[in-house]
């Protein structure tokens, strides 16, 4: 498929604003953040603001971007629209929390409702957005049970590591959020290589002569190719991203996303430094993180590839 940028920057800046708003709400659940109204302002500030540039990145994709509101018409069908509809109702619980931990509670337990609420809305639109690719099963390398739970564990992996940021630069303890970002990255990781070897590893499963029915009689292929030059759908659907170039694009995802991040997280929770040094410490792995999501999403796509392939190079897709 070909990357579209405008769903790279959405998937990855919103997912990054999710996985903060889940890291924040959870540590507000628990106690262990102070209710500190700057630290609040700008920490749940910047989740709101990645989720919302995400959002609005999305509709640059759509043919009609002012007519973006039909996209949550077909809850009842589409994982599209439920994911519009989720993202719209989550704003209702981060404003309760947002609010009443920069302000004060309007409500009693306002914060621990507001909170509660966020984590779901946001496990819940992260989990739509990995089911609009993973339901399609026209695209081989998206139809598999582990697209939902990486979109949701590099979501986690995003924000923790925004969240160990916000915590050093206020000055707050921040080894258990450390130690849960070094777990998050390690089950990424997994993830994501395990991912890699199953799209490696399976069969072509769409074939010209499984479309046909023709393949006991041998090789099916066709007499004439449908087109003589490309089209818009050979651009889109069939974009590819040679071999070696892929291999060398995953050693960058695995350095940059989860290796770099992980020894960042390890100096920090073994080593005594001065916050100047641990602020730089957590923004060097914040910004690696960054380049990698950016580069493990935009292989997501290139790496896929439609079925109507099968039709335009009578070969298996």
């Amino acid at each position: 498929m070909h990357p579209a940028y405008s769903v790279i920057i959405f998937t990855t800046a919103s997912g990054a604003g999710y996985g903060l708003l889940i890291g924040l709400s959870v540590a507000v659940l628990l106690g262990i953040v102070p209710h500190d109204p700057m630290f609040g302002f700008f920490a749940l500030g910047t989740a709101v603001a990645l989720i919302t540039i995400g959002l609005l990145t999305s509709t640059f994709h759509l043919g009609r971007p002012g007519r973006s509101w039909r996209a949550i018409s077909q809850v009842g069908s589409s994982w599209l629209s439920r994911e519009g509809a989720a993202a719209l109702i989550t704003y209702l619980p981060v404003a309760a929390l947002g609010l009443g931990w920069v302000f004060g509670e309007y409500r009693p337990n306002q914060i621990t409702i507001g909170a509660a609420l966020s984590i779901v809305c946001a496990l819940i639109t992260v989990w739509c957005t990995g089911r609009i690719y993973s339901s399609l099963p026209t695209i081989r390398a998206w139809h598999m049970g582990l697209v939902a739970p990486i979109y949701l564990m590099l979501a986690f992996v995003t924000g923790s590591l925004l969240l160990d940021l916000f915590l050093i630069v206020f000055g707050y303890p921040f080894w258990w959020a450390a130690a849960t970002t070094a777990m998050l990255l390690a089950l990424g990781c997994d993830l994501k290589m395990r991912y890699w070897s199953k799209i490696d590893s399976a069969e072509r499963a769409y074939t010209a002569e499984s479309a046909t029915g023709l393949g006991r009689f041998g090789t099916v292929r066709p007499l004439d190719p449908p087109h003589t030059q490309p089209n818009y759908v050979m651009r889109e659907m069939g974009y590819q991203v040679a071999r070696r170039h892929a291999r060398k694009l995953r050693k960058l995802v695995l350095v940059s996303l989860f290796v770099v991040p992980l020894a960042c997280a390890a100096i920090l929770l073994l080593l005594s430094l001065p916050q100047a040094l641990n602020i730089m410490i957590a923004a060097l792995s914040v910004a690696s993180a960054a380049a990698g999501v950016l580069t493990e999403r935009w292989l997501f796509f290139a790496e896929a590839e439609h079925v109507v392939m099968v039709f335009y190079r009578g070969g298996a897709a």
